[in-house]
């Protein structure tokens, strides 16, 4: 399982995590098996964690688009405990920031989208050794069409 954390207004935050989908029916995947250049439609339900997630074509109505997915790196020297939220939160703000532009093709802070992360819980760190972050962009409720790669939004 994964914490999913939102890196945008509140607006954006209910249209993520609301039930009403993007694009309909899709297949459900992992969040282990997520891939930058997917498209997926939100939650259907409210989680903090999330083990799967609607896979929808980049075609069809969807809210979110992975963009990059990252290990988690600590400090030369740091444990390999689980650094806790707020340290994998600041890490996945920075890793999906500076791998936004080569995506979408604009700077974050110049774009009309947003970004949004999952990162490792607790469980997972420790069970499943899990160290990845998955990058999403996503706009302020609008369902997304067609892929953003190079977009320029």
């Amino acid at each position: 399982m994964r914490l999913l954390t939102i890196a945008a207004s509140v607006a954006c935050v209910a249209a993520v995590l609301s039930a009403c989908g993007g694009g309909g029916k899709g297949d459900s995947v992992s969040v282990f098996d997520v891939k930058a250049g997917e498209c997926f439609d939100a939650p259907s339900k409210v989680s903090a964690e999330l083990s799967t997630i609607t896979r929808i074509p980049c075609g069809k109505e969807h809210l979110r688009e992975a963009y990059a997915v990252a290990t988690y790196q600590a400090a030369a020297g740091a444990s390999d405990a689980y650094p806790g939220a707020d340290a994998l939160s600041t890490y996945s703000k920075g890793v999906c920031a500076q791998q936004y532009r080569p995506y979408v093709g604009v700077d974050y802070l110049d774009s009309a989208l947003f970004f949004t992360y999952l990162f490792p819980s607790a469980r997972s760190w420790e069970q499943d050794h899990d160290r990845t972050v998955v990058c999403f962009v996503t706009s302020s409720g609008e369902p997304l069409t067609g892929s953003v790669k190079n977009s320029k939004r």
